[in-house]
């Protein structure tokens, strides 16, 4: 799946350019650093390759979901719709800006279920965050029109499905804003990194403003700037920008190969009896970073995991018991230790929906695996590898009938 299983020549060709500089900031030093300018040529050949009329790059996909909030007018009291399964950042960057995290049911998508978000929806509702999980898309033509219909957001975090398109837009681009994170196992990497995508000029200006202390950079140099926006430091650096600038010229490339070894994986499942996989709303848009599947029962999956791993064959994740992605694990909100980093609301939102059941989501997640895709198997590699996990789960399903 990452784009650093390919890091080589073009990654280090643009780093260099900026160590022969040594201007390592992405503002000022005009005249030093001759002319390199990473993190824009970054943010215009993202504007180009992805669709989108704006791009803010930040210090990480959650500084990116922050400012994208702050820039939508997103603040305490307002409510943001999300999914039980995500990662963990989506959930913190509500809070981060004083808002109210509302996580409703997932469906066999992986990601909202469209009418577990309407019934959410309240009058401090402000925003509907759907997260496009491992690498494929929401129903997003019903989000957007429960959007639409309602006066609210839609915010898309594709943080997980860089390049991936919905009827032939790609994700993060549909919404009022989407963001993408750039760390190391993403599709394509920047080390650390983030954006924020728009095609509205004002929402773009916002978020500009707010990853650099409201800076608005239209002063000669820095010192000139005003400062009509309160911000912070979500600044990305040259040197990330520059690895990132490679890598994205590289998505098709990096696509291609994963597109191809998740075929053989998936061709590999889908001849064992009893094993079905998540819905995809547009597969033609789905970037082939996992294959994910359900078996019949939790007990199934639970012994197909451990089989997996006593097989030697990694990369399975049984998102049911990881405590960064589905929220039943989130030791965090069993904790008392951040009360006193929000006010009443905020801790009183959070604890019920820490005691909340989400048995709808429980019986999808219970009985999921996504396996992860690499960039570098050969064929003949991918092909064992999905005999072996084909295999391991006809002995566990026949044996569970037997």
């Amino acid at each position: 799946m990452p784009g650093y299983e390919l890091f080589g020549a073009a990654e280090r060709k643009e780093v260099n350019d900026v160590l022969e500089t040594g201007i390592l900031m992405r503002y000022g030093f005009d005249g030093a650093r001759q002319g390199i300018w990473k993190a824009k040529e970054l943010e215009a050949e993202i504007c180009k390759t992805f669709g989108t009329a704006h791009t803010q790059l930040l210090s990480s996909g959650t500084a990116a979901l922050t400012t994208a909030m702050a820039a939508l007018g997103i603040g305490a009291g307002d409510e943001v719709i999300m999914p039980t399964f995500t990662f963990v950042a989506s959930f913190e960057a509500v809070l981060s800006v004083g808002a109210i995290p509302v996580p409703v049911d997932i469906d066999e998508t992986l990601t909202l279920n469209p009418a577990a978000v309407a019934a959410a929806i309240t009058p401090r509702t402000k925003a509907v965050m759907p997260v496009h999980m491992c690498g494929s898309m929401a129903q997003l033509d019903e989000l957007k029109a429960i959007c639409t219909a309602n006066n609210i957001f839609l915010l898309e975090d594709a943080c997980q499905a860089i390049g991936g398109t919905y009827k032939g837009k790609h994700l993060g681009t549909i919404g009022d804003a989407g963001t993408f994170s750039f760390d190391f196992v993403k599709i394509i990497t920047c080390a650390e990194g983030g954006a924020v995508m728009t095609n509205n000029k004002e929402t773009y200006a916002k978020a500009d403003q707010y990853t650099d202390h409201g800076h608005d950079h239209m002063g000669k140099d820095r010192g000139a700037d005003l400062h009509p926006y309160l911000g912070y430091n979500f600044r990305i650096s040259e040197l990330h920008a520059a690895v990132g600038l490679a890598q994205v010229r590289r998505l098709d490339e990096f696509l291609t190969l994963q597109k191809k070894n998740h075929s053989i994986i998936y061709n590999a499942l889908k001849q064992v009896e009893g094993v079905t996989f998540r819905v995809i709303p547009d597969p033609s848009g789905d970037t082939g970073s996992f294959v994910s599947f359900f078996l019949p029962t939790e007990e199934m999956t639970r012994d197909a995991v451990a089989a997996f791993a006593a097989e030697g064959i990694g990369g399975n994740f049984y998102w049911y018991d990881n405590n960064w992605h589905y929220i039943r694990k989130w030791q965090h909100l069993q904790s008392g230790s951040w009360m006193n980093r929000f006010y009443d609301e905020q801790k009183k939102q959070v604890l019920h929906y820490a005691n909340q059941a989400f048995p709808v989501s429980d019986a999808i997640m219970s009985r999921c695996i996504s396996s992860s895709i690499s960039l570098v198997w050969t064929e003949e590699q991918a092909q064992e590898r999905g005999n072996k996990m084909a295999d391991v789960l006809k002995k566990i399903i026949v044996g569970a009938t037997v």
